[in-house]
């Protein structure tokens, strides 16, 4: 019985040494150079404007962010292949219904050709607006909005004069986002 709890033990700190590394290297990934960018491409930072550009929606719909102007918006890049991110969205799902009175608004941002995103979302749907940043289909809106690291997910707070509040890279549970959302609730 003895050797069972050892080799329980064992594995269990196996698996924490394993997810520990994993997260390290995430955290611990540098930044791209800034050699790397596009000439065109300056990364926006807290407290700059966001931009206003047009992506389609899950109907293939053009859409503005500037839409949402006037809201608290949660933009969470996101993309069916990525663990983390699928793991977050029924979290954000009910997080916009328990903020709609507040006037927050979360919007995903499909990091991935639309084709595999709208086939996850058929089969794990999520109420909140949708928009799809297809690679290659013009400047990478994550990167635009600060993920130098190119790390999904990767959640922008913009607030309601448009102005970027916060950057987060990494999935969040219930408490972390809330936490993350709490000193821009009021209006």
């Amino acid at each position: 019985m003895r050797l069972d709890r050892q080799h329980l033990l064992i594995v269990a700190l196996a698996l924490a040494s394993a997810g520990a590394g994993l997260a390290l290297s995430v955290w611990l990934r540098p930044s791209r150079p800034a050699a790397a960018l596009p000439a065109d491409v300056k990364p926006l930072g807290i407290g700059d404007r966001r931009l206003d550009v047009s992506l389609p929606d899950r109907d293939g719909r053009p859409r503005r962010l500037s839409e949402w102007d006037g809201r608290l918006v949660v933009l969470n890049f996101w993309a069916s292949w990525c663990g983390p991110c699928r793991e977050e969205m029924p979290m954000l799902d009910a997080a916009r219904r328990r903020h709609a009175g507040n006037g927050v608004e979360i919007i995903g941002v499909a990091a991935e050709e639309a084709e595999p995103a709208l086939a996850f979302l058929r089969t794990h749907p999520v109420d909140y607006p949708i928009l799809i940043d297809a690679p290659g289909a013009g400047p990478d809106l994550s990167l635009r909005m600060g993920n130098t690291r190119s790390v999904l997910p990767f959640n922008v707070l913009i607030g309601r004069d448009g102005r970027i509040l916060a950057q987060r890279i990494g999935n969040m549970n219930e408490s972390t986002f809330e936490a993350w959302l709490a000193p821009h609730l009021a209006p």
